[in-house]
């Protein structure tokens, strides 16, 4: 009669006791208990070494795993998490590689058990994502064709000093091009810094940023202050839809590192924090590998703009003939008797109207569309996001 997988045990220590009886050959035992004589003396030397709780059931696992990862590797591992705790499995292997010469170091995978085996992992929420925002947004295939700049959220440092931190990235390499302390989010201090940033590094083709002040506005082509002096420079402003951070997704992701590395816990000063922000600025440009680009660090795709940088803003230029009117420093704007507000974001700025049929005119400041202007009810129609986005 075979054994139970529920009493085996018992069926175990019954056939040990009716061997060390004598009575039975260890066939006629085997034959009874309905198991191979391999089987049986298998159990007749556990109970010899260990007595009869060798006859419990033991681990099938492996005595040695030869695909398993060396000791030397997991250290490394280990070590680099320790150096960066902010780096991800792919990371650590590149920075593995770097600092050992190493061709290869294990599997991505191998890594990431490793990080979890040792408690170093924290589970990613999942999070459902919209629909990308209209045609206006453009992919870059090389550097300064798009610089994105955003605030990274305010927070106050150990003496109670608030800090706004203001950055713009290269989206294409990620070269962090700009990591500035600075006191709000007024239009100057943005300008300030945008300032020296095109001293540095030149002009960009395109910047990407959310709709909030001072990137953008509720005024017509959701233009503000700010974006018209970008546009008078010859750079394209680019706006994600309202609520769509992932639109700006790399430099979302470059924020989050930032506040991990920088700010858990905030420096106890202002000063001591802009050290802090200059230090991951480096390490960030020149150290920390990048998947997106193979691993390499932002700094060896990243080249300075050819368009330089002179501070003039010259006003936007118009096809010969072309209907223009100046915006007056309240925002108003004078057409025959009539007055029409376009906003003070465009005061002392020539505006160009084209006509579309009688009566209606399309409205434009340098390339970007506004709106139409119906002059028998002097009044502007703007344009929805949608629209403009086909127009531009």
């Amino acid at each position: 009669m075979p054994w139970k997988n529920t009493c085996a045990l018992n069926e175990r220590s019954r056939f040990i006791a009716e061997y060390l009886q004598g009575d039975q050959t260890v066939a006629a035992l085997c034959r009874r208990y309905g198991v191979s004589r391999k089987t049986g003396y298998k159990w007749m030397a556990r109970h010899a070494a260990e007595g009869y709780t060798g006859l419990e059931d033991q681990s099938r696992a492996a005595l040695r795993q030869p695909q398993a990862v060396e000791a030397v590797v997991e250290e490394w591992i280990l070590r680099g998490r320790a150096c960066k705790p902010e780096y991800g499995p792919k990371k650590l292997i590149a920075w593995v590689q770097r600092e050992t010469g190493w061709p290869t170091v294990c599997a991505v995978s191998t890594a990431g058990e490793i990080l979890k085996r040792h408690g170093l992992t924290v589970p990613r929420k999942l999070t459902r994502k919209g629909e990308p925002y209209g045609s206006a947004l453009v992919d870059p295939t090389a550097a300064n064709e798009l610089w994105c700049i955003d605030f990274k959220g305010h927070f106050k440092v150990g003496d109670g000093q608030r800090c706004e931190p203001l950055t713009m990235t290269d989206a294409h390499s990620r070269y962090l091009l700009k990591c500035q302390s600075v006191p709000s989010t007024a239009l100057r201090t943005t300008c300030r810094v945008c300032d020296t940033t095109f001293r540095e590094f030149g002009l960009p083709a395109r910047i990407r940023s959310d709709n909030g002040a001072p990137f953008g506005s509720v005024g017509l082509g959701g233009l503000s202050a700010l974006s018209i002096w970008w546009i008078k420079l010859g750079i394209t402003p680019e706006r994600i839809a309202p609520g769509k951070p992932y639109q700006n997704g790399r430099h979302e992701r470059m924020h989050s590192t930032l506040k991990q590395t920088t700010a858990r816990p905030p420096a106890p000063t202002l000063r001591a924090q802009q050290r802090r922000f200059d230090a991951f600025r480096r390490e960030f440009n020149e150290e920390r590998p990048h998947e997106a680009l193979g691993q390499q660090t932002p700094a060896s795709f990243y080249t300075p703009s050819t368009r330089t940088y002179t501070g003039l803003a010259p006003a936007p230029e118009y096809p010969t003939g072309t209907v223009t009117r100046k915006v007056q420093s309240n925002g108003m704007l004078y057409w025959g008797s009539e007055r029409v507000f376009l906003g003070e974001a465009f005061a002392r700025e020539y505006i160009a109207f084209f006509p579309v049929e009688d009566g209606v005119w399309s409205l434009r400041f340098a390339h970007v569309p506004l709106g139409t202007f119906d002059e028998r009810a002097g009044a502007i129609r703007p344009l929805t996001p949608a629209r403009a986005a086909r127009k531009a």
